[in-house]
């Protein structure tokens, strides 16, 4: 039996079709209090475009939509789109889902990568060269 995705005990299409002040009440509180705030403009144009992508994919695969709105919410709309996300350096791909409704898109484009402390390369310094052994 596969199990169906429930947001708040809504299903996908039921958020889909919800008006979006009815959705925004099922927010946490930090993305409820931003989006009553309502949407900056540049998250707008976002928004206007993903709308006109979505109708285009009737007619093929829709383009990678590119974006540095790392502060926009995913809402149910943006489900099945592939966007783009700018990490500081490059745009990582993201396939949304319906697992990443009310998440912010910068959580999923990290922007910095661990530290891994290695031997000392070519170049290195008389003292750094120095690796103590076990």
């Amino acid at each position: 039996m596969v199990k169906k995705f429930t947001y708040r005990g809504f299903e996908l299409d039921e958020l889909q079709r919800m008006p979006m002040d009815q959705f925004i009440n099922l927010l946490p509180a930090r993305q409820r209090r931003s989006l009553k705030r309502g949407l900056p403009p540049r998250q707008k144009k976002l928004l206007e475009r993903l709308r006109k992508t979505r109708q285009q994919m009737g007619r093929g695969n829709p383009p990678m939509i590119r974006t540095h709105n790392r502060d926009m919410i995913i809402l149910p709309e943006m489900v099945g789109l592939t966007l783009g996300i700018h990490n500081g350096k490059e745009f990582l791909p993201l396939d949304i889902k319906v697992e990443h409704i009310g998440h912010y898109l910068g959580e999923y484009a990290p922007t910095n990568k661990a530290v891994r402390h290695g031997n000392p390369g070519i170049g290195a310094t008389r003292g750094s060269q120095y690796v103590p052994l076990k």
